[in-house]
């Protein structure tokens, strides 16, 4: 299939199935809310380097999870238990991103999430459609992840971790929080080994698409998490 080039000024993709065998389904388009939105709803994402065109994806198969599905190892526990960690939800949206953006990764030199891009995500987050999961220790934040929900699907964007398991915490965190609200999967984008062994597993890009567009029906949960969300005593 070819790579579909986007009109910056029309909000709209061509069908996902329409992908490379890569992934790639389209090139250029516009980073702002309404574009961001648009894409979650029809099982696309941005993702893309520093120095390249705005590149949106939609891979076959794709890494999900079933929320309250995340394994917690027994060494995990006693930040659960003896509350090493502390959760936080949509209190620091804006330094989780950043934490997201300036991280060093040993498999990238650079970082995809460009100062557009992390821009586009907090007005998202103003609108109420993004989430930020935190891990704080000893008044600090330590680590966390952000993502988008629509309907009763949560899109899993980046993690961070400045201390050993504060990405998995907050990971953990999110899928028992969805499943106590009812959620019915978390899109963790493109398979990779770290993620499988976590619980995430493979799907068919047809198989998502179907379940997106009955997603797509549900009324989506807006605003500040912190504030609506049902996650005290959630382990």
């Amino acid at each position: 299939m070819p790579v579909f080039k986007l009109n910056a000024e029309i909000v709209g993709f061509p069908p996902a199935e329409f992908a490379e065998s890569s992934g790639l389904l389209a090139i250029g388009g516009k980073l702002d809310p309404n574009w961001l939105i648009e894409a979650y709803q029809n099982g696309i994402f941005p993702w893309f380097n520093e120095e390249d065109p705005i590149l949106w994806w939609s891979p076959d198969p794709r890494s999900v999870a079933k929320p309250g599905e995340i394994k917690i190892s027994k060494s995990m526990k006693p930040y659960f238990s003896k509350n090493i960690f502390t959760l936080k939800i949509d209190t620091s949206f804006e330094n989780v991103i950043n934490h997201c953006q300036n991280i060093k990764r040993h498999d990238q030199d650079g970082t995809w999430i460009t100062d557009e891009l992390k821009l586009a995500y907090i007005e998202v987050h103003k609108m109420g459609f993004a989430h930020s999961f935190e891990t704080w220790k000893n008044g600090k934040l330590v680590g966390g992840l952000y993502g988008v929900s629509l309907g009763k699907m949560f899109f899993g964007e980046s993690m961070f971790s400045l201390e050993s398991n504060a990405s998995k915490f907050a990971f953990i965190s999110l899928s028992e929080i969805l499943k106590k609200n009812k959620f019915t999967l978390i899109d963790c984008q493109i398979p990779n080994p770290h993620l499988t062994s976590m619980g995430c597993y493979e799907m068919k890009r047809t198989e998502f698409l179907d379940l997106l567009k009955q997603n797509n029906h549900k009324e989506t949960l807006i605003g500040n998490w912190n504030d609506i969300l049902l996650y005290k005593n959630f382990i």
